[in-house]
């Protein structure tokens, strides 16, 4: 089989993440998680006060700090995960809160952002034998990817899966705060003006409200296998 770039697009909460990163551990590929480099600056503008209380974000700030923001993935061994470093630390858990969730639509759409995260997200990817999740991977990062998948789900269904999860870690959420993030998150990222949501023409849908965990991966392997034959 030959090595190609895997493009997963989709929206909020639809397990392209977790879809991702298990294909990649089974065919030994690089996992880049594109949302967790959109979080990670959320959390940095959010840390250095650049987004103020009422919401809106200082971006005159933050493009001038932009070049000080550092992102990287490191595998940890001992919890057995790829964990998303800013400028040294380890933000893995910090960035998937709620309070990031609220904020990272508005900083995605910002030019400046999108533009050092699709460099650095190039750089990553440009050997093949990557996988790359997010909003813009197959119709702006890599254009020519091989295989592109656009993964979706009924909102209902995604925010009950985020509720799972963030309660699962022990945090105190509510499913229907939960809901409104999930769809505001599909607005922001369906109308904005660079680079917003949407299919690729020559991507695969795939539609995972109803469907096990096993069974999404056993489709996103079969059309892993027709993509990268010879």
């Amino acid at each position: 089989m030959k090595r190609i770039t895997i493009a997963l697009d989709g929206h909020a909460s639809c397990g392209k993440s977790t879809m991702a990163k298990q294909l990649a551990k089974e065919i030994n590929y690089v996992y880049i998680d594109t949302g967790a480099m959109y979080r990670a600056v959320t959390l940095y503008a959010m840390r250095q006060g650049y987004i103020k209380a009422d919401g809106s974000i200082d971006e005159a700030a933050l493009e001038a700090d932009i070049s000080n923001i550092i992102i990287m993935f490191v595998y940890n061994t001992e919890k057995g995960r790829l964990e998303t470093y800013l400028n040294g630390e380890s933000v893995e858990d910090e960035i998937r809160t709620m309070e990031v969730s609220a904020h990272v639509s508005p900083i995605a759409t910002l030019g400046f952002v999108r533009s050092a995260m699709v460099d650095l997200q190039r750089l990553m990817g440009e050997a093949k034998g990557v996988i790359l999740d997010g909003r813009d991977i197959g119709t702006v990062v890599f254009p020519n990817a091989e295989l592109k998948v656009f993964v979706t789900a009924a909102p209902e269904v995604r925010a009950q899966r985020r509720y799972d999860e963030l309660t699962g870690k022990g945090l105190q959420v509510d499913y229907d705060e939960v809901l409104k993030n999930v769809r505001e998150r599909d607005r922001i990222d369906s109308t904005r003006a660079i680079s917003p949501l949407r299919k690729a023409d020559d991507a695969v849908v795939l539609d995972n409200s109803h469907m096990t965990r096993e069974e999404q991966m056993a489709w996103l392997r079969g059309a892993f296998a027709v993509a990268s034959r010879d």
